[in-house]
């Protein structure tokens, strides 16, 4: 993996262990030579991040839509930064930069963009490896609610599969390295239910 993606809280959260794993992730990425890839910003996980691959000698790629460049919130030290139109503009280049994707903790933003890539996954328009760093259990109800959509018969488990999960970096990386996509098909028939 060369590059990779992260989605992450324009917030800090409550607990300084997010924004510690954030800044040891950024950290970790420069020391394996993997360039980040995320939002643009220097506020909250998305500024740590950015500051622990930049402060490790590493390369950062923000994506950043026009509309959030006037408020203020743009990294100003970035390697490079990619100004889009849209929303959605700023996943699909996400998206076509990276060769995998994590999410961070982080609110309804992360939620949606992280969502959105798994889907694409899932759909086969692409076959990254699709991850959560599970920060001091802060996505363990979604893991849940995951295991509750299987269990009730709108995920198959093979596509649930797909989502690696780890609590430490170094074991999400090695899993993100090592994945292989499953080659079923979204669609659940009734009869294998």
């Amino acid at each position: 993996m060369k590059r990779i993606t992260v989605f992450c809280g324009s917030s800090s959260g409550t607990e300084e262990i997010y924004t510690s794993q954030a800044t040891l992730l950024g950290q970790t990425l420069a020391k394996r030579n993997i360039e980040l890839v995320y939002g643009g910003a220097n506020v909250g996980l998305m500024g740590a991040i950015a500051d622990g691959v930049l402060n490790a000698g590493g390369k950062v790629i923000g994506v950043l839509p026009n509309f959030l460049r006037s408020k203020e919130i743009a990294h100003k030290e970035l390697t490079e930064l990619i100004l889009v139109d849209s929303m959605h503009e700023r996943k699909t280049k996400m998206n076509d930069l990276c060769d995998g994707v994590i999410a961070l903790p982080g609110g309804f933003g992360t939620l949606e963009e992280f969502f959105e890539m798994i889907t694409w996954a899932q759909l086969g328009l692409h076959k990254k490896p699709i991850a959560i760093l599970n920060v001091d259990g802060f996505y363990d109800a979604l893991i849940v609610f995951i295991q509750t959509a299987v269990d009730k018969g709108f995920l198959k488990s093979e596509n649930q599969q797909m989502l690696l999960v780890s609590n430490t970096i170094d074991d999400l990386l090695d899993k993100m390295k090592n994945y292989v996509p499953p080659t079923v098909g979204k669609w659940i028939n009734k009869e294998n239910v």
